[in-house]
Parts: C-alpha cells; sequence; structure tokens
C-alpha cells in the first residue's frame, strides 16, 4: 500500500504544481482558437500522449507515464464536474 500512496501522491503534486504554474488551463481553458469543452481537448492530450508512449518518441525531461496518468487524473475530474 505504502508504494501505491507514494505513487499516486506524486501524481497529486504534479499536478498541483502544474496547476500553479500553467493556471488551471486543463479544466478551464481560455479557448481561444479550440472551442471544445475540457473533457474534449483533455480527450486530445491524452491521445497525444498515448501516441508519444506508443512510439517511445517523449521529449527529453518530460515523464510521460506521469503526464498521462495526470491527464486521466483531470479527466475524471472534468466528467465529474459535467455532471
Amino acid at each position: 500500500g505504502g508504494k501505491i500512496w507514494r505513487a499516486c501522491h506524486e501524481i497529486a503534486h504534479m499536478l498541483i504544481e502544474k496547476n500553479i504554474s500553467y493556471g488551471n488551463s486543463a479544466l478551464d481553458p481560455i479557448r481561444i482558437f479550440s472551442t471544445a469543452d475540457s473533457t474534449e481537448q483533455l480527450k486530445v492530450r491524452i491521445d497525444d500522449k498515448l501516441n508519444r508512449v506508443k512510439n517511445n518518441q517523449g521529449f527529453a525531461g518530460d515523464n510521460d507515464i506521469d503526464d498521462l496518468i495526470g491527464y486521466l487524473v483531470l479527466y475524471k475530474i472534468a466528467r465529474a464536474n459535467s455532471d
């Protein structure tokens, strides 16, 4: 259980840090070019990350697996907010 807790805590910490850096752009995008809702935009980001993982084409310094988990958590929140 401890390893699961630590891994989940790391993802939560990453999401909070990114929220501080980027604002709430994943759940409340500014919609300058795209008019898609936040859940649809998150699905696109998830697809992009899955493609990078599949093709092993990540960027230096990125952690695509952690980013993917983070996007899935944000997608879960977005779906709950739309209910």
